[in-house]
C-alpha cells in the first residue's frame, strides 16, 4: 500500500511538473493562443495628431480584417487592441502598461509619436514585447541595437541632413533658419539640419522653438522675418505647420518652407488651403490620391472608403503596410509563434516595394531600419507632388 501511494505521489508530482512547465511555456507566448495573436497599438485619437492616429488605426484594421477573412496566420486570427495617448507621453506609459501587463499583447505595432515611444518602450521590453514599425522617424526607434526594435521610416535626422544642403543649393539660400517643437521630435529635425548645413560650411542664422500643443506662432514667425530668413526649416507636424505658414503668409513673409516627413500629410493642404502651396517636405511613401493613383491603389482605396466612409491617406498606408509586414514575419516564423521565432523571421526578411511606393525593405540581426530611402515632395495646386529623391 505504501509503495502504491508512493507511486501515485510520483505520478502526481510528474503531472504537476508538466503543468508547471506548460504554464511557463504559455507565459513565454504572451499574446499568442491556438486561435489568436493579440496586437496592441497606441495612437493619438483625441489630441493634436488625431488625424494621423485614426488613419493609422484604420489602415491596420483593414489589413487585419483581410487576413482574418482568409483564415489568419497558421490558423490564428489577429486581434487589434487600440489605446489613446492623446499625444501625451504620460498617457502613453499608462496605455503601454495596460496593453502589456493587463491585455498581454504579443507585439506593439505602429505606436505614434517619438516621446511617446521612448516613454513606453522600457515597459514593453521588460516583458519582451517587440516595438514594431512605430510611427515616428526618430533614430531611437532602431539605434542602440535591441532585438525588440524594428523601424519602417528613415530618420528625421538623416532626411534633413541629406536633403537640406540640396535645398540650399537649389534655392540659393543665404539665411537658413528653423522653428521646431521643443521635444525629442523637434530636436531630431534641428540636429539633422545643423549636421546637413555643417557639410556645406553653413550654420543656422536663427532658431526658435515652441512647446508641444502650442497654437500661436506669431512670435516665432516675427523672429524669422526680422532675421530675413530665406529658407525656414519647420520641425512641426499638422496644426503647427499650418499655423506657422499661415501666420507668415498673413505678414507678407514668404521664405522657402521645408518640413520633415512628420508634416507630409494631405491634412496640411486640406485644412490649410491655398496658403500651403509651395511647402516642401521629405517623405517615403506617397500619399494615395485616388483620382490619379494606379489601379491597385484605386481598388484598395475604394475598399478603405467603403469601410470607413473617408478617403485614405499616407498614414492609412503606413498602418496597412506595417501589419502586412508583421503578417509576413509571423507566417515565416511558423506554427510555433514566439517572440524568439518572430525575431528570427524578421532578421532574415526582405520585403519588396509595394503599391504605395514603400521602398524595398531588408532586416537583419544588426539592421533594424528597413530602408534609408527618402524623397522630396512639394504642395502644388493643393496636392503633394514628388520632386526629387533625397537618398
Amino acid at each position: 500500500m505504501q509503495r502504491k501511494f508512493s507511486k501515485l505521489s510520483s505520478l502526481s508530482a510528474l503531472a504537476l511538473g508538466l503543468l508547471a512547465g506548460n504554464a511557463l511555456h504559455a507565459a513565454e507566448q504572451q499574446g499568442v493562443t491556438k486561435t489568436e495573436i493579440v496586437v496592441g497599438t497606441i495612437q493619438d485619437l483625441s489630441g493634436p495628431l488625431a488625424g494621423y492616429g485614426k488613419q493609422a488605426r484604420n489602415g491596420m484594421q483593414l489589413r487585419i480584417e483581410e487576413l482574418n477573412e482568409q483564415g489568419g496566420v497558421h490558423g490564428r486570427k489577429i486581434k487589434l487592441l487600440v489605446e489613446d495617448s492623446g499625444y501625451d507621453p504620460k498617457r502613453a506609459v499608462l496605455a503601454a502598461q495596460k496593453l502589456v501587463n493587463q491585455d498581454k499583447i504579443f507585439i506593439m505595432a505602429g505606436h505614434l509619436g517619438t516621446a511617446q515611444n521612448n516613454a513606453a518602450m522600457p515597459i514593453q521590453f521588460e516583458k519582451k514585447v517587440v516595438n514594431f514599425m512605430p510611427l515616428t522617424a526618430a533614430r531611437e526607434m532602431y539605434e542602440a541595437p535591441n532585438e525588440l526594435k524594428y523601424a519602417l521610416l528613415s530618420s528625421y535626422y538623416d532626411q534633413m541632413r541629406l536633403t537640406l544642403p540640396k535645398m540650399v543649393a537649389d534655392k540659393n539660400a543665404k539665411k537658413v533658419c528653423i522653428i521646431y517643437q521643443d521635444d525629442e521630435f523637434g530636436l531630431e529635425v534641428l540636429r539633422g539640419s545643423e549636421a546637413g548645413l555643417k557639410t556645406i560650411n553653413m550654420e543656422l542664422t536663427e532658431k526658435t522653438s515652441f512647446k508641444r500643443g502650442a497654437t500661436d506662432f506669431s512670435s516665432q514667425v516675427a523672429k524669422m522675418k526680422a532675421s530675413a530668413c530665406d529658407l525656414v526649416v519647420l520641425g512641426t507636424i499638422i496644426r503647427e505647420t499650418i499655423g506657422t505658414v499661415a501666420e507668415a503668409r498673413k505678414n507678407g513673409f514668404n521664405p522657402v518652407f521645408f518640413t520633415s516627413v512628420a508634416a507630409y500629410t494631405d491634412l496640411i493642404h486640406k485644412l490649410g488651403g491655398k496658403a500651403m502651396d509651395g511647402i516642401y517636405a521629405t517623405m517615403v511613401v506617397q500619399n494615395p490620391y485616388t483620382d490619379e493613383a494606379s489601379q491597385p491603389i484605386r481598388f484598395w482605396a475604394n475598399k478603405y472608403k467603403t469601410k470607413f466612409n473617408e478617403d485614405p491617406a499616407v498614414f492609412s498606408a503606413y498602418g496597412y503596410t506595417m501589419i502586412d509586414i508583421m503578417i509576413q514575419a509571423a507566417q515565416k516564423a511558423g506554427p510555433q509563434l514566439t517572440t524568439e521565432s518572430f525575431v528570427k523571421a524578421m532578421n532574415g526578411l526582405t520585403v519588396p516595394s509595394d503599391i504605395f511606393g514603400t521602398p524595398k525593405l531588408t532586416f537583419t540581426a544588426t539592421k533594424r531600419l528597413g530602408s534609408e530611402f527618402s524623397r522630396l515632395s512639394q504642395i502644388q495646386d493643393g496636392k503633394w507632388k514628388p520632386v526629387a529623391d533625397g537618398k
